[in-house]
């Protein structure tokens, strides 16, 4: 099946390339003879243009496309070929401005590892911001096709920006290959359920962090709406940290034994920062809800209309309750506001 699978796709796009070029030889000669009707040599010109910009636009794909060679990754620091892979990266890697000899020319492991160090911190740097936009995103927008596609959008763009960080010169094929041994390396790509609980752990113990009774207004009836939004928060962030890490640790491999260690390494790293980014998000989502819910119950006290004349005593008493309430959130939110000028 996938060998007839493989001939039919084959055949398929073979003819139609093979279409694709014969129209447009045939647009270029009709043109080209167009021309010549008003100059003996315009029609030669055009053709010379326009084979031109077709054969640049090839070999600029073909650059763009293609995938650079490299050194196999050694097994080990003994291993033969790893001096010969640490040239090739010292070749490749980025030089950090605030390393100690950025235009040094004769590299060797020692600067090789402190360059490493400062693009590890960069690249830990805009992994954590992106991933702090996440946090909002999964709280806000879950179970959304915006929410989705932006939490998709911005963990490509933190896989992206540590490719970015750490190579000199940017080649598709190659950032695309890093996507593909990131996703390997997430939960659920390989659905392991004896590997799930690993990470649920951090993404429980982030958004327990905090002391929610302190945190979260209207007692325990919105404990359980403000628990969903920190753990849709927490889930997407996590994600999010663990894509950024893994990336980093794929870039900054120096051999095999080094990509073995890639996904435990990079899950004890997530948990941590996904704790600082939840310490860090909880209140501002806090207080922010806070607020929205006050406003909303003062706007809903509004409806309830003053009593009429000849009122039943019910009628009076949810007028004044209304009354009442509506003071005492005005009070609060004064007050709020007063003490975090």
């Amino acid at each position: 099946m996938k060998r007839k699978t493989t001939v039919f796709f084959g055949s398929a796009l073979t003819a139609l390339l093979l279409i694709a070029v014969t129209f447009t030889i045939n647009q270029l000669a009709a043109f080209s003879e167009l021309l010549g009707r008003l100059h003996p040599y315009a029609g030669y010109g055009f053709l010379a243009v326009a084979s031109s910009i077709i054969i640049f636009a090839l070999l600029s794909g073909i650059r763009f496309f293609s995938t650079p060679s490299h050194p196999p990754l050694p097994l080990n620091e003994t291993a033969k070929n790893f001096s010969s892979y640490v040239d090739y990266l010292c070749g490749t890697l980025s030089a950090h401005p605030m390393h100690s000899e950025p235009l040094r020319k004769e590299k060797d492991l020692r600067w090789l590892r402190a360059n490493l160090k400062l693009l590890e911190v960069d690249s830990l740097n805009a992994t954590k911001q992106i991933a702090t936009k996440n946090f909002f995103v999964g709280a806000f927008a879950q179970n959304t096709s915006y929410g989705t596609t932006t939490s998709l959008k911005n963990i490509l763009k933190a896989v992206w920006r540590t490719y970015a960080i750490h190579h000199r010169n940017h080649h598709a094929m190659e950032f695309v290959a890093l996507v593909r041994s990131v996703y390997a390396c997430l939960p659920l790509s390989d659905f392991k359920k004896n590997d799930i609980p690993a990470h649920i752990k951090p993404i429980i113990q982030s958004s327990f962090s905090n002391t929610l009774s302190s945190l979260l207004p209207g007692g325990n009836l919105l404990t359980p709406f403000f628990m969903n939004l920190f753990l849709a928060g927490a889930t997407n962030t996590y994600l999010t940290c663990l894509a950024g890490i893994i990336a980093i640790r794929h870039c900054q491999a120096v051999s095999e034994e080094d990509r073995r260690e890639i996904v435990q390494q990079s899950m004890f790293e997530a948990s941590f920062m996904l704790k600082e980014i939840v310490r860090e998000c909880n209140p501002i989502l806090s207080v922010t809800i806070s607020n929205a819910v006050k406003k909303a119950g003062i706007e809903s006290l509004d409806t309830v209309q003053s009593p009429a004349v000849g009122s039943n005593i019910a009628q009076d008493i949810v007028s004044h309750l209304a009354s009442s309430l509506k003071n005492i959130i005005r009070e609060n939110i004064s007050v709020e506001k007063g003490s975090e000028q």
